[in-house]
């Protein structure tokens, strides 16, 4: 198997072209910014989001990859690892709205709307500045703990085959699965979900964290498609593994429709004061129509598709599936984040222009950080003893 690191032609111009575009877009942020900080912070934060749990999608795959050792895992894993790697940039883009944002964004940072409301006052010890600032520096410090010890450890063992660093990834991998499901979950409900404080759901941080792996399972399969040239991908024959990692995405699409079949089920059920408002936001001014879109193309066309696996052989076809569920994970986002703003933004093309040039100056940003870490990389692990035993019998 080919041990060199690889440059090639498609990474160089994604990093190339998502820094311009980032750097770019960086500028026209700030007029809007100062035409509408309201507007900004509000789109701002439906891209954060958006990429920032794709980040973390990549490292929970990592770590589930490290624990199962399947073939899929080798194929992606420097993928994965690169994406972790994107945590760095997403900590910094988190400033604007832990320093800036805040007012604009959730209404529990108003002492006195707090003052007037029961519900509000009853959740301050929770719901404060100080501990929204507390548990994000933790958030991310344990994050970013795991992200460099696993990439660390296993750039060591291409560079040294030492076995034993096996062993200290899978062991790290154990304990950081329900760490991770357990911050994130945290996190959506500081960042996301308490945009509309009265209202809650326990299952509500489970889909962040299916959301992530299925759109980090999304652009995986992209970027295998495209490097598909590569000499180690061709040794290995990586495109045998392209209907698993199909398979995969099956897998986390169906969770997705049921842990969020299930929020909806239990709401209506249940058909409480507190909880019901939420999705009657969304049923009503053209939201309704996201909701039933989501429904058709988020979970049933993918659900079609994904079951014949002479469609997720066929490299052409998945890029297309693929590259619609990065969309649609956009669609889902906004629709969860967008309707809960109690001070509605700016309204027309100024709050889709605003939506646009968040989403490309930081998906711009992260792609070309992305791409910079996957260069100069070995494309597949190198000397990880699972390797030999994964493969064994395929003439490799």
């Amino acid at each position: 198997m080919a041990t060199k690191s690889f440059n090639h032609p498609f990474v160089d111009k994604v990093q190339q072209r998502g820094l311009l575009a980032g750097a770019c877009g960086v500028v026209l942020l700030f007029i809007v910014g100062f035409a509408d900080s309201q507007q900004f912070f509000q789109s701002y934060l439906v891209s954060y989001i958006y990429w920032l749990v794709i980040s973390l999608g990549c490292l929970g795959l990592l770590m589930l990859h490290h624990l199962v050792s399947g073939r899929w895992g080798f194929v992606i894993r420097r993928l994965l690892e690169s994406g972790a790697r994107t945590l760095w940039l997403m900590a910094v883009l988190f400033i604007p709205i832990a320093l800036l944002g805040m007012h604009h964004l959730y209404e529990w940072t108003h002492a006195d709307v707090v003052a007037k409301d029961p519900i509000l006052t009853f959740k301050k010890p929770y719901l404060n500045e100080t501990g929204f600032y507390i548990r994000a520096v933790v958030y991310f410090a344990l994050w970013l703990l795991w992200m460099f010890l696993l990439t660390k450890w296993s750039r060591e063992q291409d560079e040294t085959g030492e076995p034993g660093l096996k062993r200290r990834m899978i062991n790290l991998s154990g304990p950081g699965i329900p760490m991770f499901i357990l911050t994130v979950t945290f996190a959506a409900t500081d960042w996301v979900m308490s945009l509309e404080p009265h209202w809650f759901s326990t299952i509500y941080g489970l889909i962040f964290v299916i959301g992530g792996a299925l759109g980090a399972m999304a652009l995986c399969i992209l970027w295998v498609i495209k490097l598909k040239d590569v000499e180690v991908y061709r040794e290995v024959d990586a495109f045998k593994y392209l209907a698993d990692l199909g398979t995969l995405m099956f897998a986390f699409t169906c969770l997705w429709a049921y842990v969020s079949f299930s929020q909806f089920l239990i709401t209506w059920s249940g058909n409480l004061a507190e909880e019901a408002p939420w999705y009657i936001r969304r049923s009503h001014g053209g939201w309704q129509y996201v909701g039933t879109a989501l429904i058709i193309f988020h979970f049933f066309l993918p659900f079609f598709l994904l079951l014949q696996r002479a469609i997720k052989r066929r490299a052409a076809l998945m890029m297309v599936i693929a590259f619609f569920m990065l969309f649609m994970r956009y669609v889902d986002l906004y629709y969860f984040i967008t309707p809960a703003f109690v001070h509605g933004g700016a309204s027309g093309l100024y709050r889709y222009v605003a939506d646009v040039l968040t989403f490309v100056s930081i998906g711009g940003l992260w792609l070309g950080f992305f791409a910079m870490q996957l260069k100069g990389v070995p494309l597949m692990p190198l000397h990880d003893p699972r390797m030999a035993e994964t493969f064994a019998g395929e003439g490799h």
